[in-house]
Formats: structure tokens, sequence, C-alpha cells
């Protein structure tokens, strides 16, 4: 199927911007995306055109929203003023990155493993986790599993998640899993509240702090109000604002300012 998109969107850098972990690309310009029970082949074929390959029905009901695609970044980028010019420099490096909306279970793990890990050690231990726990979904193209859930998760028990390089997150993700399976934590119920709410609940989870509760917010819930500050977010704050979180001032848009900045520390800053 070919569909046409008008706005900001740049397949690479939506998966170097360190929200998603299980984006495959493959030597014809092709990336692999895979989300809940879903996947997506899509492939740039001509300036603002794509080839897709996804279930029927799928891209209109599900990835549409997954790319935020009703909302026009464009737009976003150039409300940033001149008297910023640091942001201004970020999201000219970082455009075509958008906010995916994500499984917010599957951001719960990802996003407790993510802690003091680095994006290849992340991708690596959240695809040992489908590969062995999920569930098998055969493309046409290729073999490949669904995350598992909180279910598949506990049947794992403490020895098959102890071999899936989690160190000392472990006790956090049979935490998490313990409270969801409960109820304790009713990640449905979550949609819709106050930001402040939802992360108070997510922090009910062990090793759930502020940054992660954050990320999970804005991936899992699109909460584009939610700016998480991590170590690099936290020296932008520090050696370009005088120590004062620029991000708020963005309101619905300061995490997607956010994303803009923190790829650019990573893609452009660092390799500088």
């Amino acid at each position: 199927m070919r569909i046409r998109i008008d706005d900001d969107f740049d397949l690479e850098k939506i998966r170097d911007s360190g929200q998603c972990f299980r984006v495959e690309p493959f030597e014809d310009g092709t990336y692999r995306f895979i989300s809940s029970n879903q996947y997506l082949y899509i492939r740039r074929s001509s300036p603002g055109y794509y080839q897709v390959k996804c279930r029927r029905g799928a891209w209109d009901k599900f990835w549409r929203v997954y790319f935020d695609l009703d909302r026009n970044y464009h737009i976003i980028r150039s409300h940033i003023p001149a008297s910023d010019p640091f942001l201004q420099a970020a999201a000219q490096a970082g455009r075509g990155i958008r906010i995916l909306r994500q499984d917010p279970w599957e951001m719960l793990i990802t996003f407790i493993i993510s802690q003091r890990k680095n994006i290849p050690a992340i991708r690596k231990a959240v695809n040992q986790l489908a590969r062995k726990y999920g569930k098998p979904i055969d493309t046409g193209r290729e073999l490949i599993y669904s995350f598992p859930t909180a279910r598949d998760l506990a049947r794992a028990g403490h020895n098959g998640l102890a071999g899936c390089s989690l160190g000392y997150r472990l006790p956090y993700i049979e935490c998490a899993i313990d409270m969801v399976r409960s109820g304790k934590l009713d990640l449905t119920r979550l949609e819709g509240l106050p930001l402040d709410e939802i992360k108070e609940a997510l922090k009910t989870v062990q090793g759930v702090g502020d940054k992660v509760a954050g990320c999970i917010a804005l991936f899992g819930y699109g909460r584009t109000d939610a700016a998480p500050v991590d170590v690099w977010i936290s020296r932008v704050i520090k050696e370009n604002y005088g120590g004062i979180d620029p991000f708020t001032a963005y309101g619905q848009e300061a995490g997607i300012m956010q994303q803009y900045a923190f790829y650019y520390i990573q893609h452009v800053l660092r390799q500088a």
C-alpha cells in the first residue's frame, strides 16, 4: 500500500530517538515496527510517499495514531521563538521525530529496564524478553514476537527472567508484574487522568521514579505535556538555561521539545 505523509517524518530519527527499542532497519530501506500484536513494514519510496505493509485496515486504525499523524510537527517547530536558539537548533536536528503512542505495559517494563543502560543494551534486553516469552507472529516476511504480557512474564518465573540481562532491575520488573496482575496498578484506568496522577500511580511500582514515570506517560499515554528529565536533559537545563527548566513553557508540546533536545545531545553534540 502506498501512503502519503506531508508532515515531518524520518524513520531513522524515530528509531534513534530513544523512545522505541524494537524497530528493525533492513538493507532495502524498510523499517519494521512492532506494537501490541501489530506489525508494520514501511519504506520511503519518494519524497512524502511510503510503501507500507501491515494487517488489513491497521494503517488507519492503529498506525496513524501510533505515529501521531494527526498532529502537525512542522507547525510546532515553527513556534519555537528566536529567543530559544538551543531548541531551534535541536528541533532542526531532530526534524522528523514523532512521539510514538506505544503500549503502556511495554513502556513500563522497557523504561524500568532502561535505567543505567545504553540504547543497544536496552534493545538487547527487550528483544530477549519478547523472543523468549512473547507470542510468535508470522508476517509473511519473518517470524516476530509480540511483547509478553504480565501473565506471560509471570509464567517465566524468577529464574527465567533472571536470564534476560535485567540485573538489579529484576525485582522492579517482578513488582510491576505482580501489581498489574493483581489489579493494584490498572494501566487502562490511567488513560485520560491528569499527568500528575498518572505519574504518581506509576511511581507506586518499585524502581519507578519521576523520570521513568514521565517516559511512560509520554510514550505510553501520549502525554506530550510530560518532559522527562534524565542526566542528559539535566545537563542541558544547567548549561543552556541557567538551571531553569525550559520545557514547561511549551505546555502541551513540552515532551516534543524534550525529544528534540535529547536527540540533539545524543546524535549531534556528542558526535562533535
